[in-house]
């Protein structure tokens, strides 16, 4: 089938996209938009869906979530399909981003539909933020409508396929995780039925993404051969770099005693295919994706963390393709057959998710200014990245 020829794969195993990035899946875009210096260190990201939108869904796991039209995505409820999806800085204040996302997507056209009239549309944005209040040193930076818009038309101005920033951009811009500074991440696997299935993430946790033991990422071992950070510390490096660390944190809180004292995090992540999923499907998606993070953080899903996941599906792709059989088989044998494709798609989200936070990491740049001392992963440890 012609949907099977152009993107066919000959790997026996999944392996990483063109851009290795969300963006691989066919449609999706990815904008990011972001205020560093004179106070302020926060940003915005948007990942816009193809026009007429894509099904979507949310998994909450931290104990201390920020979000904005979650209810909607539940599988029960009516609204089908969303145009975009917002993580952002600036905590609950920064949800306002959204707004100026909406406001774009309504001046486009695009949003669900209430009226004869096609420009009556009311778009539903769902938006989860993460805590960088205080870090660029003024309290009251956060992410507002301009951002949102801004980051949207970004993305709107992006080429299909277009590589991710990645690293201090973005909602990533304030992102720290376990002292270190985090990031913006995004990293995708095509399956051996051609599957595209990737992941975006905003690396802001409680929990540490270093082994103390080794040095190394905790998820680096989840990638495909020749990925980046396989590099391990020796002793003597890893006591220097836990040093740097202690002392970058002790500074972080003198700094940050006027405003706000760590930890407040969140760890964001969007997960997305072009499989045709279900609104329960991609539920699920969203859900086993969380692993990844778990894999990834630890520990993760604290109280202090509101970390969210959302999950995409554009419907490119049957979850089953046609070809598979011919149609004389038991139905039982069909819903098996769709259980196991659907499996494979559930993993790769997991997985990429964890390549996603290990590039995150690994692009950030450390940071040092009146809202602390966020030191660089790769500020700490020598290596090949």
């Amino acid at each position: 089938m012609a949907f099977m020829d152009a993107e066919r794969t000959t790997h026996d195993s999944p392996h990483p996209g063109r851009a290795d990035a969300l963006t691989d899946v066919p449609g999706l875009r990815v904008g990011h938009a972001q205020r560093t210096g004179g106070g302020w260190l926060t940003g915005t990201t948007v990942v816009l869906a193809p026009e007429g939108g894509a099904v979507a869904a949310v998994d909450v796991r931290g104990g201390g979530p920020g979000t904005r039209e979650t209810d909607a995505l539940d599988p029960r409820n009516l609204v089908q399909r969303v145009d975009a999806v917002v993580l952002t800085g600036g905590s609950a204040f920064g949800l306002d981003s959204a707004s100026g996302v909406a406001g774009w997507l309504e001046e486009h056209g695009r949003g669900f539909r209430v009226g004869p009239d096609p420009a009556q549309v009311v778009p539903v944005v769902p938006a989860a933020a993460l805590f960088d209040l205080g870090r660029g040193g003024h309290w009251r930076a956060r992410p507002g409508a301009d951002l949102g818009r801004e980051a949207a038309e970004a993305a709107a101005r992006s080429e299909p396929g277009a590589p991710v920033a990645q690293g201090n951009t973005g909602a990533g811009a304030g992102a720290v995780a376990g002292g270190l500074k985090g990031g913006m991440g995004s990293a995708s696997l095509v399956l051996p039925s051609g599957v595209t299935v990737a992941a975006l993430v905003a690396v802001n946790a409680v929990g540490s993404v270093v082994d103390p033991r080794t040095g190394a990422l905790y998820g680096q071992g989840y990638g495909p051969s020749g990925d980046a950070g396989a590099h391990l510390p020796g002793g003597e490096e890893r006591a220097e770099a836990a040093r740097r660390l202690a002392a970058a944190r002790a500074e972080s809180e003198r700094r940050q005693a006027a405003s706000v004292r760590p930890p407040l995090n969140t760890t964001l992540a969007v997960v997305a295919t072009d499989a045709a999923l279900t609104r329960a499907q991609a539920h699920k998606l969203a859900g086993t994706a969380h692993d990844g993070l778990a894999r990834a953080i630890r520990p993760v899903h604290l109280m202090s963390d509101g970390d969210t996941v959302f999950a995409l599906a554009t419907g490119d792709r049957p979850l089953v393709p046609e070809e598979s059989g011919d149609g004389t088989e038991d139905p039982a044998f069909g819903v098996h057959r769709e259980a196991g494709a659907l499996n494979e798609v559930l993993a790769a989200g997991a997985d990429a998710l964890t390549r996603a936070v290990v590039k995150a990491v690994l692009a950030a740049e450390g940071v040092d200014g009146p809202g602390g001392v966020f030191p660089a992963y790769r500020d700490l440890f020598g290596g090949p990245f």
